[in-house]
């Protein structure tokens, strides 16, 4: 079993910053799968940056420049580094880790106000 909890969003000022995390527990044999996802209500869930199985990762152009992911493997926990906020980034925001199967968080909601 395989549990992933998310934190650090909330209401930010556009301009400003949120660094958000996700913790995995469980059976962990790694991370290297992980990535975060975010969602607007009635809209596909669609990639915000994640990690290959290589240890690259990946943007969406969206966010390119903006944010950035990086991981703690000794915490099996990923996080997102948002920089520059701009209202259109309001989404709530999952993290997701693939072993075998694609386990997700709840969630956290990210409100970037104008």
């Amino acid at each position: 079993q395989v549990q992933l909890v998310e934190s650090g969003g909330g209401l930010v000022q556009a301009g400003g910053s949120l660094r958000l995390s996700c913790a995995a527990s469980g059976t962990i044999l790694s991370i290297n799968a992980m990535g975060w996802y975010r969602q607007a209500p009635g809209q596909q869930r669609e990639l915000v940056a994640r990690f290959t199985s290589g240890g690259s990762t990946i943007y969406a152009d969206s966010v390119k420049g903006r944010f950035t992911i990086s991981r703690d493997n000794a915490k099996n926990t990923v996080y997102l580094q948002m920089n520059s906020l701009k209202p259109e980034y309001t989404d709530v925001y999952y993290c997701s880790l693939v072993l075998g199967l694609n386990y997700w968080g709840k969630g956290t909601l990210v409100t970037v106000s104008s």
